[in-house]
């Protein structure tokens, strides 16, 4: 994939968060919230306190999703990103 995002923004793949609950509860797709982190898989060069491979928080419903490759992917704003997981 050669896609590079301009301005401040990165391009993110969501994590999928667990079907199950920690009591074994299954959660139906309809049920589940939208998943606020994402795996950054590109940044644009104006970006510096994010790099590619970290896992990140965003605003739930924050950024412009787009399919490249067949894969899904969401191109947010920095602004748009809460915080990164250590």
């Amino acid at each position: 994939m050669n896609f590079k995002p301009l301005g401040e923004r990165i391009l993110v793949k969501s994590v999928e968060e667990s079907n199950t609950t920690a009591s074994g509860i299954i959660i139906p797709d309809n049920a589940k919230e939208k998943p606020n982190r994402a795996e950054v898989i590109a940044i644009s060069e104006e970006i510096t306190n994010v790099n590619v491979g970290d896992t990140v928080v965003y605003g739930k419903y924050s950024g412009t999703q787009i399919a490249l490759e067949g894969q899904d992917y969401i191109v947010l704003e920095l602004a748009d990103v809460l915080g990164v997981i250590s």
